[in-house]
């Protein structure tokens, strides 16, 4: 039978146990980091949202770096062609540190809706673009700016009233040797696209042999049509719109270059957009939404018509005073954006056919 502990040895015993409590609560705290004092304590992080964004760094940087200056949330940006970063997407599916996309082509962004990868956007961020042709008819994603076809033409070499109304012309033999188009410009193949979508595979077929037939001279893009036109080297050319102005922009002595517009509902009047959509997997859906608003607002949108001569997708915006004609003037075709997303069989169609 165990004889009762003495008071003295009992407090000894409590003494010694509170001391090595004491002793390994201070080397436990020793092996962690100090916090700092709560004046020094480090700022919440920034909150930061990624964007992929096929469009040019030098046509939407200066805004994106304006939206973080305006709101102070960091924007991580990665730059690529269109439809390798929309690939990219459909690769990384739920693993996408992406939570919105920029593409230069609503042919991409048809893509990645059919594959369900772009949410739903808010009806304000819809209500933004009133034009239905000019966002998803399943409402997961908006243009931001549009971008119509023309073709250009040197004006001491060709007279106005000697332009074709319906793009089907420039087949004609008297425009032979006259033409210039950049087969492997991503707008020319979206055209050429739309135009097998409004008139059916044999058309489009017929029409590539046929101003192929007219010997037309083969440029790298936009941009070098319109410096061939400057030149005489070419009478008409088959480009966006914006191309011109950008160019009379640059240069001291007026261009002899100006747009002529196809008639309404011809597949040569195709307006196209870039646009913007919210990844359904996106980290950051609220940080999102209020950075394709901004987009929209506008800021933004006066961005697009004054410094890039594009033509706003909002109700409350004019088109640049040089542009000369609004949209609704143009009178684009009636086509799903979405389904330009045929590119490849667009790229073996030109290839079949020598084009390319």
């Amino acid at each position: 039978m165990d004889r009762p502990k003495s008071p003295l040895l009992t407090a000894a015993l409590l003494v010694g146990a509170v001391a090595l409590l004491a002793l390994l609560a201070w080397g436990v705290s020793s092996l962690r980091t100090p916090s700092a004092p709560e004046s020094e304590a480090a700022p919440p992080a920034a909150e930061v949202l990624t964007v992929y964004s096929g469009r040019n760094e030098k046509l939407i940087g200066e805004l994106i770096e304006r939206f973080e200056r305006e709101t102070g949330i960091r924007v991580q940006v990665r730059y690529g062609e269109t439809a390798q970063l929309a690939a990219l997407l459909l690769e990384e599916g739920p693993r996408s540190p992406a939570d919105v996309f920029i593409a230069q082509d609503a042919g991409a962004l048809g893509a990645l809706a059919r594959s369900e990868s772009l949410a739903p956007l808010p009806e304000p961020i819809l209500a933004r673009v009133p034009d239905e042709r000019f966002r998803s008819p399943d409402g997961v994603w908006v243009g931001l700016s549009g971008r119509a076809r023309v073709l250009a033409y040197n004006t001491q070499r060709v007279k106005p009233e000697e332009l074709p109304r319906k793009v089907q012309a420039l087949t004609d033999p008297s425009w032979k040797g006259r033409l210039g188009w950049a087969p492997g410009n991503a707008s020319f193949q979206a055209f050429v696209t739309a135009l097998r979508l409004l008139q059916g595979e044999e058309a489009a077929v017929a029409w590539l042999r046929g101003v192929q037939s007219n010997q037309p001279r083969k440029y790298k893009n936009n941009t070098a049509i319109i410096e061939a036109l400057a030149r005489g080297e070419i009478d008409v050319g088959l480009v966006n719109h914006y191309y011109v102005f950008a160019a009379a922009k640059d240069r001291p002595e007026a261009l002899p270059v100006q747009n002529h517009y196809f008639e309404q509902g011809d597949p040569g009047a195709l307006v196209n957009v870039a646009g913007a959509g919210i990844l359904r997997t996106s980290r950051q859906p609220a940080l999102a939404e209020r950075f394709v608003q901004y987009l929209l607002g506008e800021s933004a949108q006066r961005y697009f018509t004054e410094r890039t001569f594009e033509y706003p997708v909002v109700a409350d915006i004019d088109p640049h005073e040089k542009v000369g004609r609004t949209l609704a003037e143009i009178g684009a075709p009636k086509l799903d954006l979405s389904k330009l997303e045929d590119l490849q069989g667009t790229v073996r169609l030109l290839q079949r056919e020598g084009v390319l």
